[in-house]
């Protein structure tokens, strides 16, 4: 039999992250440092405040008690092997290790989708049905709400990595990226990944199309009942009840939309440039989200700031 043609399978993958760029890694290794430590310290002190705080063991602070849980596994599942990446000549990841960073940031991801839609209509309740709240929105309900986000979003991870993982990779074995970017991942498959791409599809309506429409229709009802009461002082009240987790939701799905629908530059020249962009595009969108959101909610909720002066209060009284 001519082996001559067969390429022995891949057993793991080069990261090309910056590679190109050797000057500019220094400076984003401190830079996006300095932000994952914003991140853990930010999320940390809300999901603290979120527990041990009485006064925010409501619905809303425990769905952004999760909230923040998410987002530091989130950048966790990434962010240090970008740091590694950037100090380290050969940006090498093994298979298995790019199995598992890629479960852990399409888990995060899908469950955040879910997980803003599940607060929304938290909101939707409060203000729309504020006498019902408390029956719609119990303990009984709002567990198992959390619950099913994260269930929803790991057995969607389970299948889009299972199904990328068992495709053969043989050959060229480098990622033009910083991590297992499944797309990216998927270029290197020596085999038809049409069935990838479909389940993809699928799965891109409905943990982001259904989400978003679901949280437009939420608003839509939110702010027709706010428009509707009378005293300007009401509506402002109201408001700020859901301001927070409008801009969140803004900044979630706004950068996943500038990321992925921005047009594509057509001149050959310019492709070095573009490639560079969407990779820092990128890098920043798996960090600079999970970092604002608690200085959202921190800036924008009054029980938020009050908790966290409370919290750093009791600890200097320990002292």
């Amino acid at each position: 039999m001519d082996r001559s043609n067969e390429t022995s399978p891949v057993m793991g993958f080069i990261l090309l992250g910056l590679s190109a760029h050797p000057k500019l890694e220094k400076t984003f290794f401190v830079l996006i440092l300095l932000m994952y430590l914003v991140v853990l310290l930010g999320n940390g002190i809300l999901i603290l405040v979120t527990i041990f705080d009485s006064r925010l063991h409501t619905p809303m602070y425990f769905f952004l008690g999760n909230l923040s849980f998410l987002d530091i596994c989130y950048t966790s599942s990434s962010v240090p092997l970008i740091l590694d990446s950037f100090l380290t000549p050969r940006k090498t990841i093994s298979f298995s290790a790019c199995t598992v960073q890629m479960f852990l940031s399409f888990a995060m991801g899908a469950t955040e989708c879910v997980l803003l839609s599940m607060m929304a209509f938290d909101r939707y309740v409060a203000i729309c049905n504020p006498l019902r709240y408390p029956v719609v929105m119990s303990k009984a309900a709002y567990v198992p709400m959390a619950a099913g986000s994260w269930a929803a979003g790991i057995t969607n991870s389970v299948v889009q990595t299972s199904q990328a993982m068992w495709l053969p990779f043989c050959g060229d074995n480098v990622i033009n990226h910083f991590t297992c970017e499944i797309l990216a991942v998927l270029k290197l498959a020596c085999a038809d990944i049409s069935i990838n791409v479909i389940s993809m599809v699928v799965a891109n309506m409905i943990f982001l199309a259904i989400p978003v429409l679901f949280i437009s229709v939420s608003y839509v009802f939110i702010i027709a009942t706010i428009l509707r009461i009378p005293s300007a002082e009401g509506r402002k009240k109201a408001f700020s009840t859901c301001s927070a987790h409008l801009t969140v939701v803004v900044v979630f799905y706004g950068t996943i939309l500038f990321m992925y629908g921005k047009p594509k530059s057509k001149d050959p020249l310019g492709a070095d440039k573009q490639d560079l962009a969407d990779k820092l595009i990128s890098l920043f969108y798996g960090v600079v989200t999970p970092m604002v959101n608690p200085i959202i909610y921190s800036l924008r909720n009054k029980d938020v700031k009050a908790a966290v002066r409370h919290l750093v209060f009791q600890k200097h009284l320990t002292k």
